[in-house]
């Protein structure tokens, strides 16, 4: 399937104000870090845009009607869920939501709490507005990752009001199972929580025996407390564009959330509702043929990594992104150490786990190798260039 679209073509960024790209600018360092992706979006996607380009007027927009209608048959087909349009509130981001959730649950001075390693906004958002962030370890299995249920009960007060969810995990990769969910809405029911589910990489899934299971179709009860965060951003590699969605069933709690929202988010750009639309109704080829390619660069990841000596990496269900373990190599900055060998990875301590590093591997598979192979002469050399 990847035959009909050239993941190997490698695209030049430099020079194009690339927040990815001009971190490391007039370097030999290979950026690997912030999750977007090396790729041309969808053919299709290129296509709408051009033809709104020129149309030549740039007004104020509104939610176009076929792409809501799209974006409902898209969630009927791959998950089942049967949405109906005023559940959808357009967002020009997905960091976004995760900001207008906290501010629309609880008071200020209410708690929060998620699992970490994980997104760095999980972490940040709470506190801007004006919410105490607590903390919960995933559990670190020898062969996955899971939300430890002990500890989210001893960690719980009686001022939580909001779990923060991330589903795929992003860093780790990993895709929770129905019974995990099932647990985690039934731990929210018994301290009455909301639950904001960021499932931006939810159309990403590597491992074919893994599903993805929106939270928020487990059980009514579990609509009835779930803001779910979606976007075609990720996925389709429009996230400059800036168009995301929340899901949200329950009345009092959408009403909340856009009342957060007033006066302070900004309405989704005509571009971005455009490619959006393009991306939802003609880029299944391309994803499938991604999922293709994604899954080998996957593969090629784990392998070459796991040969490395005092690095490990856990199996990665999902996304474009690798959470590498260096624990047992001795390095005191990993992130540094990578970045002096000429690779730019992210810093596990900003995700809440100090000693690991996030490589994306959503880019052509010679840069990928690149990357790899100087990671490994580093690991086996001690030097860097």
């Amino acid at each position: 399937m990847t035959d009909n679209f050239n993941f190997d073509n490698l695209i030049d960024r430099r020079n194009t104000a690339s927040m990815k790209w001009d971190r490391y600018r007039g370097t030999d360092i290979l950026p690997m870090w912030v999750a977007d992706m090396d790729f041309q979006s969808p053919p299709e996607v290129m296509a709408a845009l051009r033809r709104r380009v020129n149309h030549g007027v740039f007004g104020y927009s509104r939610p176009p009607e076929d792409l809501i209608e799209i974006t409902l048959n898209m969630l009927e087909y791959r998950y089942g869920w049967a949405v109906k349009p005023h559940w959808l509130v357009w967002l020009p981001g997905l960091v976004t939501g995760i900001n207008v959730s906290c501010r629309a649950t609880g008071q200020g001075g209410d708690d929060v709490i998620t699992a970490i390693p994980v997104y760095p906004p999980f972490l940040t958002a709470p506190g801007l507005n004006e919410r105490t962030l607590t903390t919960v370890p995933l559990i670190d299995n020898e062969k996955n990752w899971a939300l430890d249920f002990d500890k989210l009960e001893e960690a719980v007060t009686p001022r939580t009001r909001l779990f923060l969810l991330c589903n795929p995990h992003n860093p780790v990769g990993c895709v929770f199972t129905s019974d995990e969910l099932r647990r985690l809405v039934t731990f929210c029911d018994k301290h009455d929580l909301v639950i904001c589910s960021d499932e931006i990489h939810c159309d990403l899934i590597l491992d074919p025996d893994k599903t993805h299971f929106p939270t928020a179709m487990l059980s009514s009860g579990a609509a009835d407390r779930t803001i779910t965060l979606m976007a075609p951003s990720k996925t389709y590699n429009i996230a400059g564009l800036g168009c995301s969605l929340a899901v949200i069933s329950n009345a009092t709690l959408r009403k909340r959330f856009k009342a957060a929202m007033e006066g302070l988010i900004p309405d989704v750009n005509i571009l971005a509702f455009i490619a959006a639309t393009a991306a939802y109704r003609h880029g299944e080829p391309w994803r499938q043929a991604l999922i293709e390619y994604l899954r080998g660069n996957r593969d090629i990841v784990i392998q070459t990594v796991n040969n490395m000596a005092g690095l490990d990496i856990k199996p990665i269900d999902a996304t474009y992104l690798a959470w590498i373990d260096t624990r047992q190599s001795g390095l005191k900055k990993p992130a540094a150490f990578f970045e002096r060998a000429g690779v730019g990875l992210n810093n596990g301590q900003d995700f809440g786990g100090p000693g690991f590093v996030r490589l994306n591997f959503g880019c052509p598979r010679s840069t990928l190798k690149t990357g790899l192979n100087r990671m490994a002469t580093a690991m086996t050399t001690g030097t860097t260039h």
